[in-house]
């Protein structure tokens, strides 16, 4: 019995496999929402039960990877379970489309899948139109995720369907991967101060 969650985005999102789900929009209240979250999703079942855990590595800003794989890292070393990663934009894709997230700075994360639904290009961070043109380079028309709808400009003529965020459910069935890696794509923000200089009178 697996449990998937997934905090890359504004969307809290966690599953069971043949088992509930739960979607929550709230940005900056991953923490404060992922474990209740989970608690929801057991109702009537044992934690003890779970054979595995599978996590969205993102791509994604840096807090919210952090509170999922930290998560997802706890739960499995207390259950003596293994714990999966999953790139999260697969959790949004369909067969022969493209996906678009927010990256912030004006950018989106964006992958493309063949008409078997494996990824094909991607993950990748660039600026909206410059990833819409490489998509119609190479013959794509829809895409899904709120990347596509913040951009609208950047994206005009191609076919903007859901999902808008992740969908745990949709992570069981991601390829996936024992490296728990968060996918940054970016330096962060915040860097560490160099060596001070030594003055000298």
């Amino acid at each position: 019995m697996l449990l998937a969650f997934d905090t890359s985005t504004p969307a809290v999102t966690v599953a069971l496999q043949d088992g509930p789900s739960w979607t929550e929009v709230a940005a900056n209240r991953h923490g404060e929402l992922l474990a209740p979250a989970i608690e929801r999703v057991l109702a009537g079942r044992g934690v003890t039960d779970l054979t595995g855990i599978v996590v969205g590595l993102g791509p994604g800003p840096f807090t919210g990877l952090r509170v999922g794989i930290v998560t997802a890292r706890a739960l499995a070393h207390g259950l003596g379970i293994p714990a999966y990663g999953a790139c999260s934009l697969d959790a949004l894709a369909a067969p022969g489309t493209a996906v678009a997230t927010d990256a912030r700075r004006r950018e989106v994360y964006w992958a493309a899948y063949d008409a078997g639904g494996t990824r094909i290009d991607g993950p990748h961070v660039d600026k909206p139109a410059d990833a819409a043109e490489r998509l119609r380079r190479n013959g794509f028309t829809t895409v899904s995720g709120a990347g596509a709808r913040l951009y609208p400009e950047a994206f005009e003529g191609f076919a903007v369907v859901d999902p808008e965020y992740p969908d745990a459910r949709r992570l069981l069935d991601a390829p996936r991967t024992d490296d728990l890696t968060p996918l940054y794509l970016r330096r962060p923000d915040a860097t560490p101060p160099g060596p001070r200089k030594r003055v000298t009178a």
